[in-house]
Order: structure tokens, then C-alpha cells, then sequence
């Protein structure tokens, strides 16, 4: 190295750095630390901008905790990242049982999913509540997201720590921070909660105990499965062949066990996906909105002629379905699903008592306010994510676009493709034994109360910079036209609108009663764009006619927002 390499380096970045790696607890991220410092010194321009970025800042505590690519530095998920969280999470979690006058130290539950490293923040976890004085309880083995959910209100405990990326790439893992209530925390708890993490000194001054937490047993995932076969009618038609896959997640076990004890028959599983594999080898994006993600289930499926396709994400909170139309298979879009479990909610005058909202977020179809309209029922629009709808007053169901359901938020106040699978196979056996479909169910909906056509497409970019000036374009030259049709009105959501929380995006409605909204990515580096499209169903035989007219305003408004929201 010469003098002049080392000046092209920030000083203040190698001192950060150096500091870094001598608290790293971690042999693993140390040694790649320290090789890529070595490379940065050298002069190696790809080293130096990799370091820079793992030293941009420390990973933001946002939505629902932590998520990012696994690796080292404090922009990274590591074990040091993880151990300075658990120790803000702990210290946040102490600090509130005082201000109730409680002295005791916090419960918190972990779960883990089978993705690289989860165990192993797991186990720092529950070492470094343990050592604060609290008692932390470790789910036995990788389970699904909801199991933790509904954990903490089972077990009683003051939060619960899920370790997943959900359905991010193979190179990600996430911290979702859950409170005792069993819903994802929100402001100001998050605020406070990173504030916590912040005043971390260092690894080495956050005590770990070698053990004293509890390993529970496979007692707290039989009380789920009752709670999860609870939400179906007992004597209704179980008649239904299921293709399944878990696209090499953990759902595989819980979801055949859930249906046989509900009485189903065992799904047929995609065997290539059907145990857990952190690298997701057969799928490029272990996501199953995305392309080709449930391929090898629709295959499976022209051999075993299923009446229904389920498709679990990784970490089985998500839940996809796929149905047979005419001579092919098809993936329902969230919106549609969202549409029939809402309806299934309905008819099974599962709205009632202190439980009667139909709650669903703001990119989502307003489909669903107007089936509780027509019910006699609230319903309610939240901003995005179920952090927002798992606390809605009375909430009955709620869904977000996304493959995100709860159908049971009594129980778990969370998305759970474990009982929505349930729900939506109930359904369709129910559908079946009268020789109807699910397709006619959406069919009659669309008649009632006109076509509710979605559509959707998201920018990726590299570089999160590239996202807020689209977004400053939108809010300083706002479209008079989207193709053909005229923009009615343009809301600022950062303001603030219709009684929700300010948040990042911009909502425009068109004359026809197109609606429009983009918003950035809160997981993920894109922007993306949500468009719907209403259009009434006129008579009997208008069905076709509606459908192709909401087709053309979406075609038409896409192509135009495409162009708008050019990186």
C-alpha cells in the first residue's frame, strides 16, 4: 500500500471500520472485513465503494425491525448488528415494565426460519435478553412466521423476535420485532426501539449469557394447529385435492399437518421445494407474486389435476393461489383472493360480536369497502402493511394485495398463509360440492358490485437514491392526464389523507374512477405502482364487455405511468 491508495479512503470511514472489526464477535464477517479493508487500502475502487456502503449508516429499524443483505458492517445483517439490536430491543422492552411498575425483566419469544444464519441470531437473542434479566423462550426448530405471532399471546410474553426475510433473495435475512399484543410494532414504539439500539456503545459491552433461555418444545406449534383448524366450520365439505409448495421454505410440515387436521386430504407437494434450502435453487426470486416462482407447482399440477394450487413464501405468512380456467392454470391476483376470503368471512358471519371490520390497505382493491358496505359492515383503509392492519378496532379480516391475509386476528393479528390456506381450500370444497368454482364466486361479485380490475408493476433500481427524485417529479409536475383520461385530483399521502398516518407515496384519481398510487418499496429497492380500475357490469351478459373495458383504462394508464416513473 502506498500513502497515496490510502488517501483516496475517507479517514473518519477506516476508523469507523477498524473499530468495527475489532468488536465484531463474528470470526466469519471479521475475516471479510478485514480482507475487504485490506482490498480498499490497496486501491481496489470496488472495495473502496463496498466499504463505503457497508459504512453508510447503521441498518435502519423500519418496517416491522431489520432486513438486508447478510454480511459485514453495521448496514449489513450480521451477529454484531443483531446482538446491538436484541440489546436496544431489551432495553426498550425493561425500560416500559418499569414505567408500569413492573421490576420483572421482559418475556420475549424467538422464532427462526432456514435461511442462512437465522438460528444463530436466534441464539444471540435469547443470550443477550437472558443476560439483561429477562426470559427469553426459542421456538424449538424453523417454523412459519405466524407460529411466532401467535406465540407471544399464547405464551404471554411482552414481545416476540421473528428472524426471516420473508421472501427477499437468498443473500438477505430480516429481524421482525413483534409486541405482546402479537402485532408488528409501529411509531412510536420503533422510534423509540431504534433510539435504544443507537445508544449501544459496542458489542463488547452487551452482556451474553452462554444459557438460562428456554428451548421450548413442539407443545407451542400443536396449540397453533388447533387455533388454525378453529377458524373452519367443522361439518363443512372437505372434498378438495390440493397441489402445495413451500418454494423451500419452512410452511411444508405445518400446512399438511394444518389440513390433515382439519380433515383435508394431504396436499401433494412440489417435492424439488418441498424442504428448506436457505439458497432457494430452483427459483430466481423466492417470491411466489414473481415470475416463474410457482412454475413448478402449476406442472405438478397439469399431472395431478388438482382443484387447487397453494403456494406458501418462505417464511409461510404469504399465501398464493392458483385455479384451473378453461384449458390452463391461473394465479389469482392477491386482490382477488382478498376478495373471496372476505366474502368467505361474510357468508360464514364470521363478522360479528366485537369483531365486525373488513379492513384492507390503501393499495389494495376497493373492492372489499364495498362488499362491507353492501354486509352492513365497517370497513377501513390503512396505510400499507399489516403492522397498520393487525391493530385496526375491531378487526374481523384484513388483507393487503401482497398475499398478506389474517383471518383469524383474534389469534393472530398478523398475515398467516397458514390459515388463509385453510380458509380459501374450505371454500372451495364448500364451492365444489355445489358444482361452482371460485372463479364464479368473483364472477358474482364483479356483477354486484361492478369489475374491480388490478394491475401493478414496480422499478427496480441499484441505487436507492435514484427513487426520491421520481417521487419529487410526481409531487412538483403531477400528470393533467394519464392516456387519455383526465387526473381529477392528486394527493400528497407524505401529507397525510383521509385520517391515516403521513407516509411516503402519491395517490392520483382519474375522471373514470381509475385510481393510481406509487410509493416506495418499504423491504425492497423498488417504486412501486398500484392501478385500479372500476368499471360497472351493465346486465346479465355485461360481465365480458366490463372486463375489457377495465383492460383498455388499465393498459392505457400503466403505459402512461411507465413513463413517468422512468429512473
Amino acid at each position: 500500500m502506498t500513502p497515496h491508495d490510502d488517501e483516496q479512503l475517507d479517514p473518519a470511514l477506516l476508523e469507523r471500520a477498524d473499530a468495527w472489526l475489532a468488536d465484531d464477535p463474528d470470526p466469519v464477517t471479521r475475516s471479510e472485513l478485514a480482507d475487504l479493508l485490506e482490498r480498499a487500502r490497496a486501491g481496489e475502487p470496488d472495495a473502496g465503494a463496498d466499504l463505503a456502503d457497508r459504512f453508510a449508516g447503521f441498518l435502519e429499524f423500519g418496517t416491522a425491525g431489520l432486513r438486508g443483505a447478510l454480511g459485514a458492517g453495521p448496514n449489513r445483517m450480521n451477529r454484531a448488528v443483531v446482538i446491538r439490536t436484541a440489546a436496544g430491543l431489551t432495553a426498550y422492552l425493561t425500560r416500559v415494565l418499569r414505567e408500569r411498575g413492573d421490576g420483572d425483566g421482559p418475556t420475549v419469544v424467538v422464532g427462526f426460519d432456514a435461511r442462512h444464519n437465522s438460528d444463530v441470531f436466534a441464539r444471540d437473542t435469547a443470550a443477550v435478553v437472558t443476560a439483561a434479566g429477562g426470559r427469553a423462550m426459542v421456538l424449538p426448530h424453523p417454523l412459519p412466521t405466524p407460529v411466532l405471532a401467535f406465540a407471544i399471546r399464547h405464551l404471554g410474553a411482552e414481545a416476540g423476535v421473528m428472524v426471516t426475510a420473508s421472501h427477499n433473495p437468498p443473500e438477505d435475512n430480516g429481524y421482525k420485532v413483534y409486541l405482546g399484543d402479537g402485532s408488528q410494532i409501529v411509531p412510536p414504539a420503533d422510534r423509540a426501539i431504534a433510539e435504544q439500539i443507537a445508544a449501544v456503545p459496542s458489542v463488547a459491552q452487551v452482556p451474553r449469557a452462554d444459557d438460562g433461555w428456554v428451548t421450548l418444545d413442539d407443545s407451542v406449534v400443536e396449540a397453533y394447529l388447533d387455533a388454525a383448524v378453529a377458524v373452519l366450520d367443522p361439518d363443512g365439505p372437505r372434498a378438495l385435492s390440493v397441489v402445495h409448495t413451500a418454494l423451500h421454505g419452512v410452511g411444508s410440515d405445518v400446512v399438511r399437518e394444518a389440513f390433515l387436521r382439519a380433515g383435508f386430504p394431504a396436499p401433494a407437494p412440489v417435492a424439488e421445494q418441498q424442504e428448506p434450502d436457505p439458497d432457494f435453487p430452483s427459483v430466481a426470486f423466492p417470491n411466489p407474486e414473481e415470475p416463474g416462482a410457482i412454475d413448478a407447482a402449476l406442472a405438478l399440477a397439469e399431472r395431478e389435476r388438482p382443484d387447487l394450487v397453494v403456494a406458501n413464501d418462505p417464511d409461510a405468512d404469504r399465501c398464493a393461489l392458483a385455479v384451473r380456467d378453461g384449458g390452463s392454470w391461473r394465479m389469482l391476483r392477491g386482490d382477488e383472493v382478498g376478495a373471496l376470503l372476505g366474502q368467505h368471512v361474510i357468508d360464514r358471519g364470521r363478522a360479528r360480536g366485537d369483531r365486525t371490520v373488513l379492513a384492507r390497505s390503501i393499495v389494495s382493491s376497493r373492492l372489499l369497502g364495498a362488499m362491507a358496505d353492501a354486509a352492513g359492515l365497517p370497513g377501513e383503509e390503512t396505510l400499507t402493511g399489516f403492522k397498520w392492519i393487525g391493530r385496526v378496532p375491531g378487526l374481523a379480516y384484513g388483507y393487503e394485495e401482497a398475499l398478506g391475509y389474517c383471518v383469524d386476528p383474534a389469534t393472530v393479528p398478523d398475515k398467516d398463509g397458514v390459515t388463509a390456506a385453510l380458509m380459501a381450500a374450505e371454500m372451495a370444497a364448500g364451492l365444489k360440492a355445489q358444482g361452482r368454482t371460485l372463479l364464479d364466486v368473483l364472477d358474482d361479485l364483479a356483477r354486484r358490485h361492478g369489475v374491480h380490475q388490478t394491475d401493478a408493476f414496480s422499478v427496480r433500481v441499484s441505487d436507492l437514491s435514484l427513487i426520491p427524485p421520481v417521487m419529487q417529479r410526481l409531487r412538483d409536475e403531477p400528470p393533467a392526464r394519464l392516456g387519455s383520461t383526465e387526473v381529477s385530483s392528486v394527493e400528497d399521502l407524505a401529507e397525510g389523507v383521509d385520517g391515516l398516518p403521513p407516509t411516503e407515496g402519491m395517490r392520483f384519481l382519474l375522471a373514470d374512477g381509475t385510481r393510481v398510487i406509487v410509493r416506495p418499496s418499504g423491504t425492497e429497492p423498488k417504486l412501486k405502482v398500484y392501478l385500479e380500475a372500476v368499471v360497472p357490469v351493465d346486465g346479465d351478459d355485461g360481465l365480458p364487455a366490463a372486463r375489457e373495458e377495465a383492460a383498455r383504462r388499465l393498459a392505457g394508464t400503466r403505459s402512461a405511468m411507465e413513463e413517468l416513473t422512468r429512473v
